[in-house]
């Protein structure tokens, strides 16, 4: 009886063991994901966002959308508007910058990209000059796109769009 308490009493004490060292090679993992600078991926990000550049200077608006990954999860926050989805963002860039006759510039200032395994943070203040027809817009915003790892490659899955405070001087 008394051997049987111990092999039982082992066995339990074996399985309590097992599981923390699962719990701490899982929280290890996560934190990987925290550290890990992934370069390859940052590399295919910023290949994705010179494809999309790319694609607004041809004026390709089918390439432009085919960078979004449109669907129920879309989100896109701009102008201190209400939260929209893929049809109103995929309407106004179609809109926007199917109008555009020229980049005059298209600068991504202060681009941080922070890659978690399949999704991809990009944060960057834009410096855009664009061109519709005579008239000059500047577009001087604070922009997050957030980037999932798709079969067909990186994909925009949240935009998100606010004014970059002017520096006085």
């Amino acid at each position: 009886m008394k051997f049987k308490i111990t092999v039982t009493t082992l066995a339990i004490f074996g399985m309590l063991i097992l599981v923390n060292t699962s719990k701490v090679h899982a929280q290890e993992a996560k934190i990987d994901l925290l550290n890990e600078k992934f370069p390859e991926a940052q590399q295919e990000i910023i290949e994705t966002f010179g494809a999309i550049a790319q694609s607004l200077k041809d004026g390709d608006m089918d390439k432009l959308i085919s960078f979004h990954a449109y669907g129920p999860k879309f989100t896109e926050f701009k102008k201190g508007e209400s939260r929209n989805g893929g049809e109103a963002n995929e309407t106004f860039e179609r809109t926007v910058f199917g109008g555009v006759t020229e980049v005059v510039k298209f600068d991504a200032k202060d681009m941080q990209i922070a890659v978690y395994g399949e999704v991809a943070n990009v944060t960057f203040h834009s410096d855009f000059h664009l061109k519709f027809g005579e008239d000059l817009a500047i577009i001087n915003d604070q922009i997050t796109l957030l980037f999932l790892k798709t079969n067909d490659g990186w994909k925009i899955v949240h935009e998100h769009h606010s004014p970059l405070k002017k520096e006085e001087g």
